[in-house]
């Protein structure tokens, strides 16, 4: 499997969704879905989002020389995960709200989820 370019882009995108979370919340949530988070609370868990995003880009870049191994597969699975749920989370909240950022971050997670797929079923062979 050739997984350090999988690794690489995840690493690079998450620090930026990331990053973007932890220090404007309010801004990044807005873009993504318009919706206003305005409170307290809303910051909290935007923040706590953000370093969940920079946790993901941390051991995907740590993983980026791992070739083969169930441990590097074990990732490129929970990135699967990660992007179909992110899929249908946004899709499903894209129903009611619509940020700028919706459609592209869409795109990019299904784009995300078939590479992890195409790379899971390459291991099988």
């Amino acid at each position: 499997m050739k997984h350090r370019p999988l690794f690489i882009a995840t690493a690079v995108i998450e620090v930026g969704a990331g990053l973007a979370l932890i220090v404007s919340p309010a801004l990044a949530v807005s873009i993504l879905i318009g919706g206003s988070f305005d409170t307290a609370t809303d910051t909290v868990v935007g923040r706590v989002a953000g370093v969940a995003l920079l946790a993901l880009a941390l051991v995907s870049w740590l993983a980026r020389n791992e070739e083969h191994g169930s441990a590097a597969t074990g990732i490129v699975a929970g990135l699967l995960l990660y992007n179909a749920g992110a899929v249908l989370a946004y899709a499903r909240i894209g129903l009611r709200l619509s940020g700028i950022g919706l459609w592209p971050a869409v795109a990019l997670h299904v784009a995300m989820a078939v590479w992890c797929l195409a790379l899971l079923a390459s291991s099988k062979r």
